[in-house]
């Protein structure tokens, strides 16, 4: 069908008689024509008519049924927060939290008091050989200080788990937001300089000291930056993997007594993967070159910045204005109701996922899913084996791969026992406090124990899905799967648009520039061939050059490298999709739905999947440290090289949507 014709039917639409459930021609900018910026030709009037509301720094489809399921779990967490003797004790830890984060008349009442504990130790500190047994002190509870450390699995060995250590404990979200010299960044930096030393009269230090203090701990921070590795060189998982006897790791970090820290995190190893050795290294030195008191000032901000919007409304007001307006562009805080429900339910997520579930989710979602993913697996393989870049012998291995990829919808089969947990009702911060402890513990206790891959890292009441490179598995919480994501009264040419992009999405990520360095188990292990690497590693430079050629905001770019995996997975997963839809039952003769063909449909599907607005402040972080481009581009980049794209809308060559033939990137 040629794209006036289209257009023209588009037009005409009445909203009376509308049976598409997800894509509503209202929402169209026909001042954008398709062959130009199809993102913005199809969510044009609805990015006019939808403005940010002030607590957000963007609105989306995703804040959309976020905001649905939040109405659902105060529902949920309101009811459950009501005395009565007949709630079970699940019931009553949910209920009994959420009414501890209401009750402000405490938490205003209790000021900083419940950070003291924290505070007299580090004010303790006399000299460097104290800091291990506070840093681990300060991690027991998820604290933010100096270095990561955790369990994870073993990359070389994906059945086991093994302890991790790696760079963090910096204020700002990246190490680059402390060595890029323009001017945005500098008037950053000044702003954030200015947040500290606030800070620092909050925890009471005289106002006359507290700028010179502010400035010593940037320095500091800013000497750890430089220590870091930046977000593009993260993401090469075989340059992050050092498995290190502790003995080795002792040699490397001479002035960080480790068998302190780990005796005090009730930890014992012999070995751990530490991801970022030269870090630890440079941070040793500093441990020495660092005055006491200079730590001092480093830890009792952190131990401030992990806690402030816990606590009472001064500290909380001042986080905000940085963290929350200056860095992501927020014009007030969110409903204190939502607030709370948030922390709730990353505190005790499966507790608060079993009584989701409970009432607002289907089996038959469940099983459309199912068989969704089933007709995707195929569509891969079938790609996969037809592939002519890709020789024979690392096409097997691929298969097997791809055969052995697991699949995980809605909710886990087994629930953490939180049994042990203790929740009271008075006390907000205590109950945050004790939750991180419990998942502290929980997390380090899986150390040195086989791999359970009954386990999700996600819960069923976040609106996301992920792939887990090391499990080789795709997972699809519950709460994503709803409209306009996900409809099971849609018509597959939505769907496929939609969730089903999503779930070719997360498959891709199987074997994207990351993903494809893990084998079927899960193990960091090369099963190309260096043919295969060679002919892949030059298709995906191909889609790093194009989107490093995408302007954003300014001169601002988007960083190819950094959003690599995530542009490979989004071309594999539309195409992947389209393929799928392509075989059920009937595509040939669907019929035109009010001038739309199915394949229209499903791109038209896609495109408003991503529709969002964002704050500027918001979308400069996102380019800098987010590895998914931003949604406009995530539509156009992978349509701009489809030929199936070109002709649904009769896009012409020499198009903004249509790639020129030696440009257009093919990889899935």
């Amino acid at each position: 069908m040629k794209f006036r014709s289209w257009l023209l039917a588009a037009v005409s639409v009445s909203s009376a008689c509308l049976t598409l459930r997800g894509i509503d021609p209202k929402n169209f900018d026909l001042s954008v024509a398709a062959k130009d910026n199809f993102y913005r030709h199809v969510n044009g009037t609805w990015m006019k008519e939808h403005p940010i509301p002030p607590a957000y720094t963007s609105w989306d489809n995703i804040q959309e049924i976020n905001e649905r399921v939040q109405n659902q779990l105060r529902v949920v967490m309101e009811k459950a927060a009501k005395p009565d003797e007949k709630r079970d004790a699940l019931t009553q830890k949910v209920g009994d939290f959420y009414a501890s984060g209401l009750d402000l008349a405490a938490i205003e009442k209790s000021g900083l008091s419940p950070l003291e504990p924290q505070l007299r130790e580090i004010n303790a500190l006399k000299t460097s050989d104290d800091l291990p047994s506070l840093v681990a002190h300060l991690h027991a509870r998820a604290g933010s200080a100096l270095f990561t450390f955790g369990s994870g699995q073993d990359e070389k060995n994906s059945q086991q788990v093994i302890a991790t250590a790696g760079q963090g404990g910096l204020s700002l979200p990246d190490r680059d937001y402390y060595t890029r010299d323009d001017a945005d960044s500098v008037k950053l930096r000044s702003t954030f300089e200015q947040h500290l030393a606030r800070a620092f009269i909050l925890l009471g230090d005289d106002a006359k000291i507290a700028p010179s203090e502010a400035t010593t701990l940037l320095e500091l921070e800013t000497k750890m930056a430089r220590a870091s590795k930046t977000a593009v060189e993260l993401r090469d998982p075989e340059s992050n993997y050092h498995k290190t006897s502790l003995a080795d790791l002792q040699k490397l970090t001479p002035h960080f007594a480790w068998n302190r820290y780990l005796a005090e995190q009730h930890v014992a190893i012999d070995s751990l993967d530490v991801g970022q050795p030269e870090y630890l290294q440079a941070l040793d030195g500093l441990i020495t070159q660092t005055p006491i008191e200079t730590w001092k000032l480093y830890f009792r901000y952190h131990v401030l910045t992990d806690s402030a919007s816990f606590l009472a409304k001064q500290y909380d007001d001042e986080f905000f204005s940085f963290y929350g307006k200056t860095l992501s562009g927020a014009q007030e805080h969110h409903e204190r109701w939502k607030r709370v429900l948030s922390v709730v339910s990353a505190s005790v997520d499966q507790l608060v996922g079993q009584l989701y579930v409970r009432d607002n989710f289907s089996t038959a979602s469940k099983q459309r899913m199912l068989v969704l993913i089933g007709n995707l697996r195929a569509t891969l393989r079938e790609r996969i084996e037809h592939v002519t870049w890709m020789d024979e012998e690392t096409r097997r291995a691929a298969l097997v791969k791809l055969d052995h990829l697991g699949v995980k919808v809605g909710y886990p089969d087994k629930w953490i026992n939180y049994d042990s947990l203790h929740i009271d009702p008075r006390s907000y911060i205590e109950n945050i406090f004790r939750a991180n402890a419990f998942n502290v513990r929980r997390d380090l206790a899986k150390i040195g124990h086989p791999v359970d891959r009954t386990e999700w890292d996600m819960s069923p009441q976040t609106v996301n899905a992920y792939y887990n490179q090391t499990m080789n598995e795709i997972v699809f919480p519950a709460a994503i799967l709803t409209p306009p994501v996900f409809d099971p009264k849609a018509s597959d040419a939505e769907n496929y648009g939609a969730i089903g992009a999503i779930i070719g999405h997360e498959m891709t990520h199987g074997f994207d520039d990351n993903g494809r360095q893990y084998d079927a188990e899960g193990n960091l292990s090369n099963w190309w061939t260096e043919a295969s690497a060679a002919k892949f590693k030059e298709r995906s430079a191909a889609i790093v050059k194009q989107f490093d050629g995408y302007k954003v905001l300014g001169d601002l770019k988007l960083n190819g490298a950094l959003t690599q995996g995530e542009n490979i997975a989004d071309l594999g997963g539309v195409k992947i999709a389209l393929g799928a839809l392509e075989k059920t039952p009937g595509f040939a003769q669907t019929p035109l739905d009010h001038g739309f063909n199915a394949t229209q449909i499903f791109f038209l599907s896609y495109a408003t999947v991503w529709r969002a607005n964002q704050r500027p402040e918001a979308l400069r972080m996102d380019v800098n440290t987010d590895p998914h481009s931003p949604p406009e581009f995530r539509t156009n980049g992978p349509l701009s090289n489809l030929e199936a794209f070109y002709k649904a809308f009769d896009i012409p060559a020499g198009s903004p949507m249509r790639r020129a033939p030696a440009d257009r990137v093919e990889i899935w």
